[in-house]
């Protein structure tokens, strides 16, 4: 279950600042369209679901316009759009209000029905959407970082997630070998 109630999101710098500025200007581009649908993914999106902790940035998936006569998707509409309304780029990011932010076309069939299939919420009363948090498992048990196994395990511990789904999700993409390995080094005695 999605559990919206922080109104600030612990960012890496040792603050607690609020995204909803960020979020306000992501919402305003997809008014605008600059982009289309998105979805918020990453620690933030974990945050959403899971006890705060620390992250840099916002990974924001968006489906985005592709080039014109090309079938390649283009983020420079969206850092140009904001750009031009007085956002910097720093590195790979765009610091909206405090918060960097990274935009992520979908790389693969999981991230892009991860942004179709994407949960509303609101954030510090901002309308936006979150990944599912089987979503959110998937992605991270395909990264395979020590990171996101962590993430993995608090999903499962907090009961965050529901596994009927994960397991619906990891089938659908080719993950469940991947999830078989993870359980057993990492979820001994948690199976259902």
């Amino acid at each position: 279950m999605l559990g919206v109630s922080a109104s600030v999101v612990h960012n890496g710098y040792g603050q607690n600042e609020p995204v909803k500025a960020t979020l306000e200007a992501i919402n305003q581009m997809q008014a605008d369209g600059v982009i289309g649908k998105y979805a918020i993914g990453g620690a933030v999106g974990a945050t959403l679901y899971l006890e705060p902790a620390a992250t840099l940035d916002v990974d924001i998936f968006v489906m985005s316009p592709t080039v014109p006569g090309s079938s390649l998707l283009s983020l420079a509409p969206i850092y140009e759009y904001l750009k031009a309304h007085g956002h910097a780029e720093r590195q790979e990011h765009i610091v909206i209000g405090v918060w960097p932010v990274q935009f992520l076309p979908p790389s693969d069939e999981l991230e892009r029905e991860a942004v179709a299939e994407a949960v509303p919420t609101n954030v510090e009363d901002v309308p936006t959407w979150v990944m599912s948090a089987e979503h959110l498992v998937a992605i991270a048990l395909r990264t395979g970082r020590s990171k996101d196994h962590f993430r993995i395990v608090q999903f499962i511990e907090q009961g965050a997630v529901d596994r009927n789904k994960l397991r619906d999700v990891l089938d659908r993409h080719g993950l469940t070998p991947k999830w078989k390995q993870f359980e057993q080094k990492y979820l001994e005695g948690s199976h259902e």
